[in-house]
């Protein structure tokens, strides 16, 4: 792999893993656009996901690092809350449960239909028509006036939330545009929309590298991917860092509009590529 597709990725993953487009689209659009074949031969797939779980570990490394404060107070009180059950349970002892709770639905879809999504779903035309269907359900929620904060978030905010995220397992509907799709429908203001959305990640990216990377490990990475790999990691986790700062920053004076517009602009113009025949769908 050329050391900047490598960079150009991890550009990929680190901006759309937290900006409400689609991070896994855009890793299978990106090559399909530039008709890139960094990860052909018969282990070609086995090698792609190893790449995209590296990527996914910079992301992981970015927003763990922008809310490390308020992750060590969630796994402090949420301790407490269990090992300590005669105190009362703190504002933050109960989210850090409830954010647990809305990692199962896309944790137990996941592990359930792995394969069949990986096969049936992420062709450039099933992302192009998810990019436009999910993004004008992101508009149409923006518009719903909400003023709930994060202390709000209770037991049915996670199990909704929760299911909406599992269906982020399709490449194009985005986890944390559907996150924050699910949160300003219920009500929660454009803030604590965005940070329920990014502090979910953590379990959830987690789990998946934990899981993918012991995989990649126990079969092998090739070594000429490790210097690629390496490089992808790191500007991953610089541009994921920018995403998330950057997008609580605009959404404090702005809507999610630009971004709805991003993928439904994105969405038509991989339909006519495909529908003139520039690239296969």
């Amino acid at each position: 792999m050329p050391i900047i597709h490598a960079i150009v990725l991890g550009l990929v993953q680190g901006l759309s893993e937290f900006l409400p487009i689609s991070s896994s689209g855009h890793l299978l659009l990106v090559p399909w656009l530039f008709g890139w074949d960094d990860f052909s031969g018969p282990d070609g797939d086995r090698i792609k996901k190893t790449f995209d779980v590296a990527l996914h570990l910079g992301t992981f490394v970015a927003v763990l690092g922008y809310f490390w404060s308020d992750v060590v107070v969630y796994v402090r009180n949420g301790t407490r809350l269990v090992l300590s059950r005669s105190r009362p349970a703190t504002v933050e002892g109960r989210l850090a449960w409830f954010f647990v709770l809305a990692t199962i639905p896309a944790a137990a879809v996941g592990a359930v239909l792995e394969d069949t999504i990986d096969s049936a779903l992420g062709t450039p035309t099933i992302i192009a028509i998810s990019l436009i269907v999910f993004g004008v359900l992101l508009g149409w929620a923006d518009r719903v006036a909400g003023s709930r904060g994060v202390e709000r978030f209770g037991a049915r905010d996670a199990l909704v939330v929760g299911a909406a995220q599992a269906l982020a397992l399709n490449p194009g509907t985005s986890r944390s545009g559907i996150t924050i799709t699910g949160a300003r429908a219920l009500g929660f203001d454009r803030d604590a929309a965005a940070r329920i959305s990014f502090v979910m990640s953590l379990p959830v990216i987690a789990g998946a590298v934990v899981f993918k990377t012991y995989g990649a490990v126990t079969e092998g990475i090739p070594s000429d991917l490790l210097v690629p790999m390496a490089i992808g990691i790191v500007t991953s986790g610089l541009s994921g860092w920018a995403a998330v700062w950057g997008t609580l920053r605009l959404i404090r004076t702005r809507s999610f509009l630009p971004f709805v517009v991003y993928r439904i602009a994105l969405g038509v113009l991989v339909l006519f590529l495909i529908a003139i025949g520039f690239r296969s769908g």
